[in-house]
């Protein structure tokens, strides 16, 4: 009973004396080719809002942070979801910090891949381009020393990857069904993880070294019936260990950037990497508008069967800032397969409108891609998107 009193009297106190900001979101995806699935459509709507809370007490010691996400999707069921993005309780001590609860966590400096980022779960139905993560359950113990920054991480609960349904688009074909989903852990989605890794800087040079041991986020896929009898694939999370480094370099207007990985798991092991720069030239033509021109090797040494998508492709960007009030950038690049014919172009550009609204335009083809391509499941699914925010 004095535990309920607590929560009726503390829990209100904290949502009245904090602050809440967040958006909502209309979005339209239109597709110019016609899908390999009659039950795929050319277009879609949805609607998304992603609000944000965010309290701190204790002579700013301690703070809470709550970010919760929903999206509904006109035509795709999967993408219909909600997930808590941020549930996270920090306590700050001197040389020391912890964090509890359901937490979001970024590593990695490259633009075109992030091999070492794998502490949250990708969610796939939100974006293929695999920025947008799931909150994921944890315990972390960070630990300010002169020598560095030292991050303990204790990962008590996995979260499943989201794909496509069957009537969504930019999915593989066969589908990946969810519900066949299967670990190499007895405990399944209840085993727990650890992570751990080691940041710092030397002049110019920050670099952070991470290991983890634990349920791999990137599942493997195995041809499966499901109940209706349909040929889907089902995945598989197999135990992995995986050791990672990233280095970034500021020279002047030069940004030098590296990831790369080394993964030990029953299926085999592997190293992958990813680097490049990113040189800017600042004010071009006498104006205030900045230009990124962006450069990155992709490589894996996995076998031909077992490849992902980027083993042997080059990366070439760039990004323009125009530096103004209304924040407007633009981004394009197009990722080319050394190997083959095939390229992937990307178009990114958003702007704010007044101080309450922001669009976002967003533009993805594919290029020449051949059937034994790991993407060949997407090339007749170009599509240009738009989204319009409102922040509040």
């Amino acid at each position: 009973m004095k535990f309920i009193y607590w929560i009726f009297l503390f829990v209100p106190s904290i949502v009245l004396a904090g602050e809440w900001s967040g958006y909502v979101e209309g979005q339209g995806r239109y597709f110019i080719q016609d899908a390999l699935d009659n039950s795929q459509s050319d277009s879609t709507l949805s609607i998304a809002a992603q609000p944000e809370f965010f309290h701190r007490w204790g002579n700013d010691k301690q703070s809470l942070l709550f970010i919760p996400f929903a999206r509904w999707d006109s035509q795709d069921d999967e993408r219909s979801h909600a997930d808590i993005r941020e549930l996270i309780w920090t306590y700050a001590g001197k040389g020391w910090e912890s964090r509890i609860g359901i937490g979001k966590v970024f590593w990695g400096v490259t633009e075109a891949l992030h091999l070492v980022d794998i502490i949250n779960q990708t969610d796939l139905v939100e974006n293929p381009d695999g920025e947008q993560k799931l909150g994921q359950p944890m315990i972390k113990l960070s630990l300010e020393r002169d020598w560095g920054f030292l991050d303990f991480y204790l990962l008590p609960g996995f979260r499943e990857r989201t794909f496509p349904g069957e009537n969504g688009r930019l999915r593989t074909h066969p589908r990946v069904d969810v519900d066949l989903a299967t670990y190499q852990s007895d405990r399944e989605e209840r085993h727990i993880d650890l992570a751990v890794r080691w940041s710092h800087y030397i002049g110019d040079w920050d670099f952070g070294l991470s290991h983890f041991v634990g349920t791999s986020r990137d599942p493997l896929f195995m041809p499966a019936l499901n109940s209706s009898g349909e040929t889907v694939l089902a995945p598989h999370y197999e135990l992995i260990q995986q050791t990672g480094l990233d280095l970034q370099a500021t020279k002047g207007d030069w940004l030098w950037k590296l990831e790369a990985i080394h993964r030990n798991a029953d299926s085999g092991s592997h190293n992958a990497a990813t680097g490049g720069f990113e040189y800017t030239i600042v004010g071009i033509s006498e104006s205030a508008m900045d230009l990124g021109l962006l450069t990155e090797y992709l490589y894996d040494d996995r076998e031909e069967e077992t490849a992902p998508p980027f083993e042997n492709d080059l990366f070439l960007a760039f990004r323009l800032t125009a530096n103004d009030v209304d924040g407007s950038e633009l981004l394009a690049g197009v990722i080319k397969d050394l190997d083959s014919s095939a390229a992937l172009f990307n178009l990114e550009a958003s702007r704010r409108i007044g101080n309450h609204w922001k669009v976002s335009a967003q533009a993805r083809l594919w290029f020449s891609i051949p059937q034994d391509d790991p993407l060949y499941p997407f090339h007749r699914d170009d599509y240009f998107e738009i989204s319009l925010q409102r922040f509040f």
